[in-house]
């Protein structure tokens, strides 16, 4: 393993969904932490479990004083802050160019310049478009539908060259359709599992975007976090991409059965017609995963469902 005796990480997005769930763990690892968030999206009651063990700088990407103050005496950079949404950067090009082009450069710099040991990029499934092959090798040619899908992949090539050219280890890891306890169900472009759970929490009938026979390749939010702590001291990954998934394809239809059986309710959801820059198929090969950093999926879909619908049952106002 590569040498992580320093442990002094910094977080960006670490008010977000995955970003507070990566920084919960490092935590609990031992880890001091620093997180940098703007707060646009992300909450500090994300981080509430863990606000007295954490330094938390509110900042933007975008700002380079920001990104330089933030990587002082920093080890290792998990990066997640970014402008997340396919049909938002759709929608909203501009912005997500500015965010997540223009901040990953200001991360990269900094880091380099602060001589950070390894950056953890956090990237995406949608680099492939839609994929020739399934389950989807890291190899597989890219094809981005989306401004979004374009962004992360800039950002996986710029960690790989400042890698080569300037010797600041980075690995960058393409999560497929992540899920778990503090994902926003209320966003104009929320994911599809909190999206159902909430509206069926309230005895509403969930929208289906196509005919919902569209597979995607859901891992639970724990996983994901992992994968970041395997990757900030596995050997072997400098500049390489890895996928971070479960390996399984489930239809969204099949979500949605999956989700009513868990409530024991039998609805018939709406359909809409597909959105812009959704992909038709998605399921990721992990065998560079499991060989390189040793990850393997801990939480069944099921077990990662119920998990979900206990946290937003919490919190519902139904």
């Amino acid at each position: 393993m590569a040498n992580v005796s320093h442990k002094r990480a910094l977080v960006t997005g670490g008010a977000g969904f995955i970003g507070s769930h990566v920084v919960q763990h490092l935590v609990e690892d031992g880890w001091h932490v620093r997180v940098l968030d703007n707060l646009s999206t992300g909450t500090e009651s994300n981080l509430s479990e863990v606000a007295a063990c954490i330094e938390l700088l509110r900042g933007d990407i975008r700002d380079q004083n920001d990104v330089r103050r933030a990587c002082e005496s920093v080890d290792v950079v998990f990066h997640l802050a970014a402008y997340i949404s396919v049909p938002g950067s759709v929608a909203e090009p501009e912005t997500a160019d500015d965010v997540n082009i223009r901040g990953t450069l200001n991360m990269l710099l900094c880091a380099r310049e602060a001589k950070v040991r390894r950056v953890v990029f956090s990237s995406s499934a949608a680099v492939y478009g839609e994929p020739a092959t399934l389950p989807v090798p890291e190899d597989a040619p890219t094809r981005p539908a989306s401004p979004y899908g374009l962004e992360k992949l800039y950002g996986e090539h710029m960690c790989r060259l400042f890698t080569e050219l300037y010797g600041l280890e980075t690995v960058a890891l393409r999560y497929f359709n992540v899920y778990g306890p503090r994902q926003n169900p209320d966003s104009e472009y929320a994911a599809v599992i909190p999206k159902f759970i909430s509206l069926l929490l309230c005895g509403e009938r969930a929208t289906i975007y196509g005919d919902g026979l569209q597979t995607r390749d859901f891992l639970y939010v724990s996983d994901v976090a992992r994968a970041n702590l395997l990757a900030a001291g596995a050997d072997d990954v400098q500049g390489k991409t890895l996928n971070v998934a479960s390996g399984i394809g489930v239809s969204i239809r099949e979500l949605h059965d999956a989700i009513t059986e868990l409530f024991g309710r039998q609805t018939t959801p709406r359909y809409a017609p597909p959105r812009p820059g959704d992909v038709r198929h998605s399921v990721a090969s992990i065998r560079q995963a499991q060989n390189l950093l040793g990850f393997r999926p801990a939480i069944s879909l099921m077990a990662g469902l119920r998990s979900t619908a206990d946290w937003l049952s919490s919190r519902s106002g139904c």
